[in-house]
């Protein structure tokens, strides 16, 4: 199916962005690597008077490392998060999750902000995002914002964004000294949306003990789930693989996933506490490394 008629617009920077969207707001959409606006075009789901295309704005599109955190540009792709040394040694989650997003064309193409924007309840990034506790930075031509990513979610395809306002950028933390992360992920294909995906950061003391521990879920209701159960069974205590089976157990407590073609409520909900278990398991192995 073609997509219906637009006005194509390419700004050749943010600022231009910014005012564009602030002129033609909710009747536009932004254009980053296409990989979720397309189809909505071509399915008539979505038809925007003005499409702004933001491919030409370079200064979006960085890794790079601040005092505190790691700033990621929005329009960074998958394939460069995967890719990223910076990344790999000081905030690997974010390098394994961007690694099993579909295949290396989507990987080529797809920028995180767009993905965040996008808010697919099965996206894989907002599970290990909420787990790192990340934020985004959200402007518009008038103000600035940063904002949790478990707040810039609200729902299937529903964000805090306004129709005046666009992801720039999105801030992880450093996972320094005796920290493990990890992320697992159920599909039918290698390249498919996650059935269920569990992320973990799992950070101990030096006595073994969680002295943080962070899980976020995704595939299992409308925006990232965080089991606070297994976080609170895990902290202060003296870490082994027992504990962590026993923990993972709560993985499935509040949850009622949805149930479609793909797979039935009681079978994500199941498969919340295996993927839980494997990614946290994972996370202390590589804690204790």
């Amino acid at each position: 199916m073609y997509p219906p008629n637009f006005n194509l617009l390419v700004p050749r920077s943010l600022e231009e962005a910014l005012e564009m969207l602030a002129k033609y707001g909710s009747e536009s959409k932004l254009l980053a690597g296409g990989q979720s606006l397309i189809p909505l075009l071509k399915l008539r789901l979505t038809k925007p008077k003005y499409v702004i295309y933001l491919g030409k704005i370079r200064d979006l599109s960085y890794i790079e490392e601040r005092a505190d955190h790691i700033a990621v540009g929005a329009l960074t792709t998958h394939f460069e998060i995967e890719r990223s040394g910076l990344l790999a040694s000081k905030c690997s989650l974010l390098s394994e999750v961007a690694s099993k997003i579909g295949d290396l064309q989507v990987r080529n193409m797809g920028t995180i902000g767009g993905s965040l924007a996008h808010a697919d309840p099965a996206a894989d990034y907002p599970a290990a995002l909420a787990a790192l506790e990340a934020e985004v930075v959200v402007r518009s031509l008038k103000e600035t914002r940063v904002v949790k990513v478990t707040d810039l979610i609200r729902g299937a395809y529903i964000t805090d964004l306004r129709p005046e306002e666009m992801i720039v950028e999105v801030r992880v933390p450093k996972l320094e000294g005796r920290v493990g992360s990890a992320y697992e992920k159920l599909t039918f294909r290698a390249t498919d949306f996650a059935i269920v995906g569990a992320a973990a950061v799992l950070e101990l003391d030096r006595e073994g003990k969680a002295r943080r521990v962070r899980l976020g879920l995704t595939g299992v209701g409308d925006k990232p789930f965080r089991p606070r159960g297994v976080e609170e069974e895990l902290e202060g205590k003296l870490v082994n693989e027992d504990l962590i089976v026993k923990a993972s157990k709560k993985a499935s407590e509040g949850l009622n996933p949805p149930s479609d073609i793909r797979a039935s409520s009681e079978y994500r909900r199941s498969m919340a506490e295996v993927l839980a278990r494997r990614a946290l398991l994972r996370a202390f192995k590589a804690a204790m490394a």
